[in-house]
């Protein structure tokens, strides 16, 4: 099946950059998940395998915003993390787009974080 082929192709996309990007205490790795309705932010230090700081479409800040898995959404979840990042003294993440490819809401993503104040 079609289907089963790009979900075989997006695992080892994603699997070929974890292999190449990892997060340590300095540069933690700004993880991104998107479903078909929310989307997931971490910021995660792989060294102790613990989650820094995260953002989602569904926390409870964002639950009276009513906010998708579309540029919009994208935009103000970057926003979000990348304060949520700074109060807890994280400048500087490395990006793992988790085999997504860099445009649309990936793209607006990362440029809402870098507006946030994170570097890449």
């Amino acid at each position: 099946m079609r289907t089963d082929k790009k979900q075989e192709l997006k695992q080892l996309r994603r699997w070929r950059i974890r292999k190449k990007v990892v997060g340590t205490a300095e540069r933690p790795r700004l993880a991104v998940r998107f479903s078909g309705k929310h989307i997931h932010v971490q910021v995660i230090d792989d060294s102790v395998g613990r989650t820094l700081a995260a953002a989602s479409t569904l926390s409870k800040a964002f639950n009276d915003a009513n906010l998708k898995a579309n540029v919009d959404g994208a935009k103000k979840i970057g926003k979000a993390l990348a304060e949520a990042a700074r109060s807890k003294g994280i400048e500087k993440v490395v990006f793992d787009r988790a085999g997504a490819r860099y445009h649309g809401k990936v793209k607006a993503l990362a440029d809402a974080a870098r507006e946030g104040g994170l570097q890449f």
